[in-house]
């Protein structure tokens, strides 16, 4: 069973910063896909259980950019 959490991320204003995003989310242990849409600044994070927003949180921290659950 996979678990799809949404969230909306700031401070996104190219492609190149969508795929920080995605490298830094990626990396999280238990996350299968990652999902970015620029425009609207959504992330979607599909996963093999339910990940801390503490966990996301840091990786988007990582990538340079803040985030808050959906």
């Amino acid at each position: 069973m996979s678990v799809t959490s949404e969230y909306l991320v700031s401070g996104m204003h190219c492609a190149h910063c969508a795929s920080s995003v995605t490298e830094e989310v990626s990396s999280v242990s238990g996350v299968t896909d990652v999902k970015v849409d620029l425009v609207s600044g959504q992330l979607i994070v599909i996963s093999d259980t339910e990940i801390p927003f503490e966990s996301i949180q840091a990786a988007v921290d990582e990538a340079g950019y803040s985030v808050a659950a959906a």
